[in-house]
């Protein structure tokens, strides 16, 4: 059956204008443009923001960090290729066609529309607990200290993931997609955002403090998710949240601030040389040469 068939817009065909059907039909259709698109323009936008109003003054060569940083990005986007070539868009329209999941079995009585939007909360949901898990479990914390190894924050570190995480948590997601039985354009859409909000919040840029509090109350900020990013094990253990910012509230693990201020905390792995977590090479290495013991992150959370 062709994707365009599994992929439904919400509601019938009755229940939206023909031009409307048009424009979701064309989405679906070109779903890899519109992706690489979003990522390439929000990642273009948010560099220049960087450039034009900075938060923190960097600390290693810029060339060489954005060289590995999306380097890793196009290994990582190779390896889901080869290894893992079901994706999480993917496994919705096979629950569809199967009648797979919660949503298929359960009579939910919601529109298409609601239930999209559940689909995205409670993955943004799964994303904040699996993050928590990455921090808390040595082995999962040996992948993801790569991410937190980055000794400057900017655009890019929003895309600096060990290749073996991205695989296990596109596992993750695909397990639970294939469970719940989400509609595939809510999986699309859901992923679309996540990627756009984690380049956004990782971001150097510089917001004026009455903006970055009302943006915190749906979204989390760059200044917000920065805390995370400190070598202060007390603030590393916070702000997990890569896109809504409620879960951290609800969960008691939300930091308004560092308290060095944003200027002044250090970003990074204290015990890590920077020669070491720049180059692409030993980017991949880091989870298996790291000495046991030098886990800064996680450990006050059990």
């Amino acid at each position: 059956m062709p994707a365009t068939q599994l992929i439904q817009p919400p509601g019938s065909n009755s229940d939206l204008p023909c031009r409307v059907e048009g424009i979701y039909m064309v989405f679906v259709e070109n779903e890899s443009l519109f992706r690489l698109s979003l990522f390439l323009g929000v990642l273009l936008i948010m560099a220049v923001w960087e450039m034009v109003s900075p938060m923190r003054e960097l600390n290693s060569t810029k060339l060489l960090r954005w060289l590995s940083n999306l380097g890793l990005v196009v290994l990582n986007a190779l390896a889901l290729r080869i290894l893992l070539p079901l994706t999480a868009a993917g496994a919705a329209m096979i629950a569809q066609e199967n009648g797979w999941g919660f949503f298929h079995i359960v009579d939910i009585p919601f529109s298409p529309w609601i239930v999209g939007l559940i689909t995205v909360m409670f993955l943004d949901l799964a994303v904040y607990w699996q993050h928590v898990l990455f921090h808390v479990v040595p082995p999962l914390w040996r992948l993801h200290l790569v991410h937190h190894a980055d000794p400057d924050i900017d655009v890019t570190t929003g895309l600096r993931f060990h290749t073996m995480e991205i695989l296990i948590s596109m596992g993750l997601k695909i397990f639970l997609v294939l469970a719940l039985g989400p509609p595939p354009w809510a999986v699309i859409l859901f992923e679309m955002v996540l990627n756009s909000t984690a380049m956004f919040n990782h971001s150097n840029v510089r917001l004026p403090e009455s903006v970055d509090r009302f943006l915190r109350l749906f979204l989390v900020t760059p200044d917000m998710h920065r805390v995370h990013h400190s070598t202060n094990l007390t603030e590393a253990n916070t702000n997990f949240g890569f896109n809504l910012p409620w879960w951290d509230r609800l969960f008691r693990s939300y930091r308004a601030q560092p308290d060095r201020g944003h200027k002044g905390m250090t970003i990074g792995l204290s015990h890590l040389h920077e020669h070491r977590v720049v180059r692409l090479y030993w980017m991949l290495l880091l989870p298996f040469i790291t000495k046991p013991g030098n886990e800064p992150a996680g450990q006050d959370l059990k």
